[in-house]
């Protein structure tokens, strides 16, 4: 008998709009203003075009800051912070392209002297661990996993009619942000463990990827969503775009992956770190766990309490 789509869990949200960054100059202050240097992964990335513009607006009347897009390409990405540490930029936040080049961009930032700050996607941690001026701004993606799983537990709970294949079963479809990233492949492996945590029996039909990128997204999800019925989908960032889906009701609930908070830990280290300071809770506004890291909690989020907490984001 043919199954029936019974959740699709997103590992990742979508991309897309396009906020400018700051510029630089050629020196390593501009003024009395230090200047810090900033690599994204690339620019048409919903999320991190929110964390940006964040760095941008926290950096105002405090420094000078040179937002680059590295154009989803490592070589791109490499010769950028070459050309930061070349200015002699005071510091650089790295929103790495591939986690494992990190250890090549720690090393020759180590030889200038100048402070790095990672943000959004970890290093590994012998690489974290090549030097005490390298820090790290993100978010623990078993955390969002986890908080995925217990959206759609409570949802199957409360409406035991979703089952419609009547086996009690959690049939469901896994869309991921991009094979081997680290913090996809953590959200996959924690919302079914959430799931099963909570009672549920569940079982994949199939999975793909979005690559990152929402009209990729939009296209995998639209080939899941044919029979027309109700499906109960999650997802995680909740961008704009998630939002709007929240009131529609298209989306059952996303997890707020706190771009605000995350642009202003990744400043206000860099600019503690810029004038050659020892960052702390007191000069970051921020927790830094083991010397190195600052976490951003996630939070759920559903119809219910989206205006709330989007409010305070």
């Amino acid at each position: 008998m043919k199954r029936s789509w019974k959740a699709a869990l997103l590992a990742s949200a979508a991309v897309g709009a396009l906020v400018l960054g700051g510029c630089g100059s050629d020196q390593g202050t501009s003024g009395d203003k230090p200047q810090v240097g900033v690599a994204i992964y690339k620019f048409d990335d919903t999320f991190m075009s929110g964390v940006r513009a964040e760095i941008d607006k926290a950096a105002k009347d405090k420094a000078k800051v040179d937002i680059v897009d590295s154009q989803n390409s490592q070589p791109t990405q490499n010769e950028k912070i070459d050309l930061f540490i070349n200015k002699k930029y005071k510091a650089i936040g790295v929103n790495v392209v591939d986690r494992t080049a990190a250890g090549v961009i720690i090393d020759k930032a180590k030889a200038a002297n100048i402070p790095l700050v990672f943000l959004n996607r970890e290093p590994l941690k012998e690489d974290m661990a090549k030097w005490d001026k390298v820090y790290y701004v993100g978010a623990k993606a078993e955390q969002s996993g986890e908080m995925q799983g217990k959206i759609l537990a409570d949802y199957f709970k409360k409406h035991p009619e979703a089952y419609h294949s009547n086996d009690g079963v959690i049939h469901y479809v896994m869309i991921t942000g991009e094979p081997g990233h680290q913090d996809a492949v953590l959200r996959t492996e924690h919302s079914v463990k959430a799931l099963k945590a909570e009672g549920m029996k569940v079982e994949e039909l199939a999975s793909d990827t979005g690559m990152w990128d929402r009209v990729k997204g939009q296209e995998k999800m639209a080939a899941f969503l044919t029979n027309g019925k109700y499906i109960p989908v999650v997802g995680v960032d909740a961008t704009t775009p998630a939002v709007q889906a929240l009131k529609d009701g298209t989306l059952l609930g996303t997890v707020l992956n706190n771009a605000k908070k995350q642009g202003q830990a990744v400043f206000n280290l860099s600019y503690v770190l810029a004038k050659g300071e020892t960052p702390n809770k007191d000069n970051t506004g921020f927790d830094i766990v083991d010397g190195k890291y600052i976490w951003v909690p996630y939070e759920i989020v559903t119809k219910e309490n989206a205006d709330k907490i989007l409010g305070d984001k």
